[in-house]
């Protein structure tokens, strides 16, 4: 590539019928500052391209770096959110677990206080019918102590008197009632 100095520095060979000397000169000095200025430019372009590519290198290696993060972070947040599930399914099966053995807790309190109801009930029923039996018992005793004390009476006429009264007394003590 031609730089402005190699321009200003370049001679010509005169000849008898040529060019002007001062207006090629003068269009070669003007074609040098033109040149100079595009050369210049080049070169500062050249130096932001350089600083462009590598700022375009340190983006592609922060996008990377920002890519490898984000797959990371989903990978991340995937685990956690697996963990998550998996504990509240844990959490689930252990409440359902927990309902069901109290629910069976309840059932078998439930069966045994039935149990024990029917248990009162019987022996309920069964106090109850000694009970009738004791009484029916005592009825019957005191109406054949009636009906023997009434023959007693009726087969010897006795009136009775106070000592007899009392005897009678102590045998009805007697009987239980």
């Amino acid at each position: 590539m031609i730089t402005p100095l190699d321009i200003q520095n370049k001679e010509f060979k005169k000849s008898l019928i040529g060019y002007n000397t001062r207006e090629v000169d003068t269009y070669l000095d003007s074609i040098n500052d033109d040149y100079e200025k595009l050369y210049r430019e080049n070169i500062e372009l050249k130096d932001k391209i350089g600083i462009l590519t590598d700022q375009i290198r340190q983006y592609n290696n922060l996008e990377e770096t920002l890519k490898s993060t984000l797959v990371i972070a989903q990978s991340t947040a995937d685990d956690v959110t697996s963990a998550a599930r998996k504990k509240a399914e844990l959490i689930i099966e252990d409440a359902e677990i927990q309902a069901k053995n109290r629910t069976n807790e309840a059932l078998n309190e439930v069966r045994n206080i039935m149990k024990e109801y029917d248990y009162l009930k019987k022996e309920i029923f069964i106090f109850k019918t000694r009970y009738e039996s004791f009484i029916k018992a005592q009825l019957i005793s005191i109406e054949e102590f009636y009906k023997d004390y009434e023959n007693k009476n009726q087969a010897k006429n006795i009136d009775v008197d106070e000592e007899s009264i009392d005897e009678n007394l102590d045998e009805i003590d007697h009987l239980g009632a």
